[in-house]
């Protein structure tokens, strides 16, 4: 049987973060499952667009890059997201392998979880939240204060963020705070808080697997509107951590666990099957 991990990232068009991370992240599946063949697909057309007509670069969609396995003839399939929570990117894929489901392309096609996605109690349910600020927690103990930079989205999965603050105040990380770019709570909704823990100086830092566009414009930069500038002129002192989360190896070690977890269809709500199973029936 051919079995393949298709690792489906946002994706990026800053070469320099794309190597560190996307790319660690790929090397290190490759040689953690020998017996797949491992792709590549990015779930934002706009930066495969840009690739394609700045660089000349082809990266594929979800549907295309599952349609090639097909044609190649891959009979198993696991496709494990690269994202933080499980927002419309993961909605987009789960479409998208629901398609292949209906038309049974494959033997088996299995959705791994992205980065948050269970808060766990019970023995046999994982809790992402605390397993990712494990794998981060040189990060958490390197800045006396530090302000995480989370995309954000309207999405009803933006509340993954509010859960991950709670549960780094449970375990006492009091001076690290989330805000993001396009959901809540946003900069403006942190800066009181900031403020009242006397977080005077602090350090920004990406809450994402890439420090791309956002991390480097949003976030960093002198623009007016940037996070840097804005805090700046509050009359805060900021440093600047410009590294993303896949970077770090035990950070890439928590998708090697979720791939996994879907080869070994431990958590069938979440992810697809031909046959439908349903572990928690």
């Amino acid at each position: 049987m051919k079995k393949a991990i298709l690792l489906v990232s946002f994706g990026t068009t800053h070469y320099d973060t794309r190597k560190v991370t996307i790319d660690a992240i790929e090397k290190k599946v490759r040689e953690t499952y020998k017996d797949y063949e491992v792709r590549r697909a990015f779930t934002a057309h706009i930066i495969i667009n840009v690739l394609k007509n700045r660089d000349g670069i082809i990266e594929l969609t979800p549907e295309e890059a599952l349609e090639k396995l097909y044609k190649d003839g891959y009979e198993e399939v696991i496709v494990q997201p690269l994202h933080i929570i499980p927002g419309l990117e993961f909605d987009y894929i789960n479409g998208v392998v629901d398609q292949y489901i209906e038309k049974e392309c494959f033997s088996k096609i299995q959705v791994g979880r992205p980065i948050l996605y269970f808060k766990g109690h019970e023995e046999d349910i994982p809790d992402d939240y605390s397993i990712l600020i494990e794998s981060i927690d040189k990060l958490l103990n390197s800045y006396e204060n530090l302000v995480l930079m989370g995309h954000g989205t309207t999405h009803y999965a933006n509340a993954a963020y509010v859960c991950f603050q709670q549960v780094l105040m449970d375990k006492g990380y009091n001076k690290v705070l989330i805000a993001n770019v396009e959901g809540y709570p946003t900069l403006e909704d942190i800066i009181p808080k900031l403020k009242a823990k006397n977080m005077d100086k602090l350090t920004l830092a990406p809450l994402m697997v890439v420090a791309g566009d956002h991390a480097k414009n949003d976030m960093a930069s002198d623009e007016d509107d940037s996070w840097k500038s804005i805090l700046e002129k509050s009359g805060f002192e900021v440093n600047v951590h410009m590294h993303g989360l896949g970077e770090i190896s035990e950070f890439q070690d928590i998708y090697i666990e979720h791939i996994k977890d879907a080869i070994d269809n431990r958590y069938d709500n979440l992810g697809k099957t031909t046959k439908g199973k349903n572990l928690f029936a």
